[in-house]
C-alpha cells in the first residue's frame, strides 16, 4: 500500500503526474464517446470550466505554469496496449466485445485536442474545442487536475508529520463510514468519485477500503484505471451532456422536445440489461416521464442525479406502476451528493420497492471536511460542460434550479417547451 503521506510531500516528482493514463477516466464516458463516434462524429462542440464555488479562487492558489504542465502531459497519453487488451478483451456488464473494432481503432490512435487557458478575476476560463469524440474526453481529467492541483496547494503547505496526522485522520473518516454502511442489508454501491477527487492516490486507497470493507456489497468503480488495476467491474451507463448536445441541435420546439428521447432510442440500439438507465433530469424528470414513450417503461432502471432523490424515486415508482411493470424489479441508481446518512435513509425507505443501488461519489473521495484549519480543503463544485454544440448553446435545468446552466432567453424557452414550472431549490454543496 502506498505511503500517503511521504508520496504527497514529494509531488513534485516528475513521476506522478496527476492523470496517468487515458482510461484514469469514468466509464460512462467511453461508452457515450463510441455513441457519439457512431452516431455525431462531425459535430463540433465546445466545453467549459464551470467554478459554481466562486468564492474558491483557483486561479490564485493553483500556478498557471503547472496547471499547463499537466494538461499538456494529457495531451501526451494514448493508449498502451494492455490497456487496449482490456477494453477490447474485457467482460462489461455482462457483454464480450463492449466496444467495437472501429472504435477502438480510432481510440488507440487519439491524442486529446488543444485547449484554450486563460485567467479572469481569480479563476480559470479553460475551454477545449473540436469534434465531439475527442472533445468529450476532456472532461473527467481536466476536473481531475484542477482538483489535485488545489489539493496540493494546500498540502504544499504541511510538514512531514502533519501529512500523516492528516491523511491518518481521513482514513479513520473513512472506515468509520465504510462500517456504518456495511450494516445495510442487500447494499449495493459503487465509486463514482473520479471528477472530483481529492487526488488519484486517494480515491485508489478509498476503493481498496470499499473492497475489504464491504465485500459483495460494493459492486465496482466508474474509473476504468483502477477497475482494470484492481480487477473490479468498470460501472457507469450516460450522462447529461448526450441529451444537452441532442437538444443544441434541435432545429425546431418539436425537434427540441423530442430530443432527449432520440438519444434513448439511439443507446437503445448498442446497449441492452443493466446498460439502459434512464437519466430523466435534464429537462425536468416530472415532464420527461409525463411525456416519454411507453418503450422506456421496459428500461431496467433509472438514475436519480438532481432534486430530491425520494421524490425522484417516487415518481419513478409511480410512473413504472401507470404502465404496467413491477417497480421491484426495476433499479434506481442513487447519485447526487450521497454521504452515509442519506444512504442509510434512502436504502431504509425504498428497501423491497425497487433494487436500489448508490454511486458514492464526492464524499468517498474528497471528504476532508474538518480536517484543516478553515477547512481549507473542504470539496467544493466544479464542472466542466458542453456550452455549445455546432455553435449553438447547450442548456441544463436540471431538477434542481441552482444547477442549471445556458444563456437566459434559452433557458427560459427550454422551460416553456419541456413545461417546467416552479422547481424546489436544493443546495449543491459537490
Amino acid at each position: 500500500m502506498v505511503d500517503l503521506a511521504t508520496r504527497v510531500y514529494n509531488h513534485k516528482w516528475k513521476i506522478d503526474p496527476i492523470i496517468r493514463s487515458l482510461i484514469d477516466t469514468d466509464f460512462y464516458k467511453l461508452l457515450m464517446c463510441q455513441s457519439v463516434f457512431r452516431n455525431n462524429p462531425d459535430t463540433k462542440v465546445t466545453f467549459s470550466l464551470i467554478n459554481r464555488a466562486k468564492h474558491i479562487r483557483l486561479a490564485d492558489m493553483i500556478d498557471e505554469g503547472e496547471l499547463r504542465e499537466q494538461l499538456d502531459h494529457v495531451r501526451s497519453l494514448s493508449l498502451s496496449r494492455g490497456e487496449s487488451t482490456w477494453l477490447r478483451g474485457n467482460t462489461f456488464y455482462g457483454k464480450r466485445q463492449m466496444f467495437r473494432s472501429d472504435f477502438m481503432e480510432w481510440f488507440e490512435n487519439l491524442r486529446l485536442p488543444p485547449y484554450h487557458l486563460e485567467k479572469r478575476d481569480g479563476q480559470y476560463e479553460l475551454t477545449f474545442e473540436g469534434s465531439w469524440p475527442e472533445v468529450m474526453l476532456w472532461e473527467i481529467p481536466a476536473l481531475a487536475i484542477l482538483m489535485e492541483l488545489r489539493s496540493r496547494a494546500v498540502l504544499n503547505q504541511m510538514g512531514k508529520f502533519e501529512l500523516q496526522v492528516l491523511y491518518a485522520r481521513a482514513m479513520t473518516k473513512l472506515w468509520e463510514k465504510v462500517e456504518s454502511l456495511r450494516t445495510i442489508p442487500d447494499l449495493r454501491l459503487a465509486d463514482f468519485g473520479t471528477r472530483r477527487r481529492h487526488g488519484f492516490l486517494w480515491q485508489d486507497w478509498c476503493v481498496q477500503a470499499l473492497i475489504e470493507g464491504l465485500g459483495d456489497k460494493f459492486i465496482g468503480t466508474s474509473n476504468c484505471r483502477i477497475a482494470m488495476k484492481r480487477d473490479i467491474e468498470a460501472i457507469g451507463t450516460n450522462a447529461h451532456e448526450l441529451p444537452m448536445v441532442y437538444a443544441a441541435l434541435a432545429k425546431t420546439d418539436e425537434d427540441l422536445r423530442r430530443a432527449p428521447y432520440d438519444v434513448l432510442a439511439d443507446w437503445h440500439e448498442e446497449h441492452d440489461g443493466n446498460l439502459r438507465i434512464i437519466l430523466p433530469d435534464t429537462y425536468g424528470t416530472e415532464g420527461f416521464l409525463r411525456n416519454a414513450p411507453d418503450w422506456l417503461a421496459g428500461w431496467t432502471g433509472i438514475r436519480i442525479d438532481s432534486g430530491d432523490p425520494a421524490r425522484g424515486a417516487e415518481t419513478a415508482i409511480q410512473w413504472w406502476k401507470d404502465r404496467g411493470e413491477d417497480p421491484t424489479q426495476k433499479l434506481v441508481i442513487f447519485s447526487d451528493g450521497l454521504d452515509v446518512a442519506k444512504i442509510h435513509e434512502l436504502a431504509d425507505q425504498f428497501r423491497g420497492r425497487v433494487r436500489a443501488s448508490f454511486g458514492w461519489g464526492t464524499m468517498l473521495t474528497n471528504d476532508f471536511i474538518g480536517l484543516t484549519a478553515g477547512d481549507t480543503l473542504a470539496p467544493f463544485s466544479l464542472v466542466c460542460k458542453a456550452v455549445s454544440a455546432d455553435g449553438h448553446p447547450t442548456v441544463k435545468l436540471s431538477d434542481n434550479p441552482l444547477k442549471a446552466m445556458g444563456p437566459e432567453g434559452e433557458v427560459a424557452r427550454y422551460k416553456r417547451v419541456f413545461g417546467v414550472g416552479e422547481q424546489e431549490t436544493l443546495e449543491v454543496r459537490v
